[in-house]
C-alpha cells in the first residue's frame, strides 16, 4: 500500500541521516584540534555508538520490517549478532547521554574541584564504564541467560527470560534515567537559587539617594544618605547565570527527547517478560524505532548549543584561504 511504502521511505530517511549526521559530528572533533578535549570527548562517544546504531542496527531492523510478519529469515548466527549490536549500541547511546548532562552539572555546581584535569579523567573513566556496562548487558544472552532466536517461529529478539529482564531494563534504562532527572533537578535548582539571589541583592539606584550641601561658610562638603548602604544593579545576565541557563536549557532537552523516545520501548520490554502480555508486532515496531530515533535527535541538540560546531561544520564544506 501507499502507506507502507511511505513509512519504509521515512525508515529508509532516519536510517540516512542518522548516520550522516553523527559521522558529519564525528569528523568535525577529529578535524578541529579545538575539540580535542572534553566535553567534546563525551559527544564523541555518543556519536559512536549512534552511528554504529544506523550502521549496524537499524538496516537489518528495516529488513526484519520488510519480511511478511516481521519474521528473521537471516539464520541464528546473523540473529545473534544483531541483537548483541542492538543492545551495546543503544545501551551506549543512552549512557553517553548521561555522562554529558553529568559533565554539566559537575562543571556548573563544582567549578573549583572540577578542572580541567580532574574533568578529562573523569570524562575517559564515564566513557570506559558506559562501554564496559553496554558490553556486560548484550553479551549475557550470548552466555546462556535466555534465547534470542526461535527457528519454529522465526523469531529474532531481545531476550525474554524475567530476570534478564530485569537486569537489562533497569542497567540500560531506569538507572541512567534516575540519574538525568536527578541531575536535571540539582541543575534546574542551582540556577534557580542563583538567579533568585541575584534578584534579592540586586538595588535599583535610589533617586536623589545622595544630597550633596556646600556649605557657605566653610570650604567642606556634607554628603548625606536615605540608606547606610547603597548598592547598584548591573543590567543584564551574569556570564555564570547565562552558563548555567544554558546549560539547564541544553540537559532539559536532552533528557526530555531523551525520555519521549526511549520510554514506551522499555516499559513494553519490562511487561512483556514479566507478565506475558502479548503485544502487537506493530506496536513492538513503531516503539523500537522510536528509540532509534533518539540516535538521530542526539546530535542535533548537543550541537545546536555550541556555535562552534556550526562554524565547523560550514569550514568542512566552504573552502577558505
Amino acid at each position: 500500500s501507499i502507506f507502507t511504502v511511505l513509512i519504509l521511505t521515512l525508515l529508509v530517511l532516519l536510517t540516512v541521516a542518522t548516520f550522516l549526521w553523527n559521522l558529519l559530528v564525528l569528523a568535525t572533533i577529529l578535524r578541529v584540534k579545538a575539540f580535542h578535549r572534553v566535553p567534546h570527548n563525551l559527544v564523541a562517544s555518543t556519536a559512536v555508538s549512534d552511528v554504529l546504531v544506523a550502521a549496524l542496527v537499524m538496516p537489518l531492523s528495516l529488513v526484519k520490517e520488510l519480511s511478511a510478519g516481521r519474521r528473521w529469515r537471516l539464520g541464528r548466527e546473523l540473529c545473534l549478532v544483531w541483537v548483541c549490536f542492538d543492545v551495546l549500541c543503544c545501551t551506549a547511546s543512552i549512557w553517553n547521554v548521561t555522562a554529558i548532562a553529568l559533565d554539566r552539572y559537575w562543571s556548573i555546581t563544582r567549578q573549583l574541584q572540577y578542572t580541567l584535569l580532574a574533568r578529562r579523567r573523569i570524562s575517559n573513566v564515564m566513557i570506559a564504564l558506559t562501554w564496559l556496562l553496554a558490553a556486560a548487558i548484550s553479551l549475557a544472552p550470548l552466555l546462556g541467560w535466555g534465547e534470542t532466536y526461535s527457528p519454529e517461529q522465526e523469531r529474532c529478539q531481545v531476550s525474554q527470560h524475567p530476570a534478564y529482564a530485569i537486569v537489562s531494563t533497569g542497567g540500560a534504562f531506569y538507572l541512567p534515567l534516575c540519574v538525568v532527572l536527578f541531575v536535571y533537578w540539582k541543575i534546574y535548582k542551582a540556577s534557580k537559587v542563583h538567579m533568585g539571589g541575584r534578584g534579592r541583592n540586586a538595588v535599583v539606584p535610589l533617586p536623589e539617594a545622595a544630597q550633596v550641601k556646600e556649605a557657605s561658610q566653610e570650604p567642606q562638603r556634607v554628603f548625606t544618605a536615605r540608606r547606610a548602604a547603597i548598592t547598584c544593579q548591573t543590567d543584564g545576565e551574569t556570564w555564570r547565570e547565562q552558563k548555567e541557563k544554558k546549560a539547564a536549557l541544553m540537559v532539559g532537552i536532552l533528557i526530555g527527547v531523551f525520555v519521549l523516545c526511549w520510554i514506551p520501548f522499555f516499559i513494553t520490554e519490562l511487561i512483556s517478560p514479566l507478565f506475558s502480555c502479548n503485544i502487537p508486532p506493530v506496536w513492538k515496531s513503531i516503539f523500537l524505532w522510536l528509540g532509534y530515533s533518539n540516535s538521530f535527535f542526539n546530535p542535533l541538540i548537543y550541537t545546536a548549543f555550541n556555535k562552534n560546531y556550526n562554524n565547523a561544520f560550514k569550514n568542512l564544506f566552504v573552502k577558505q584561504r
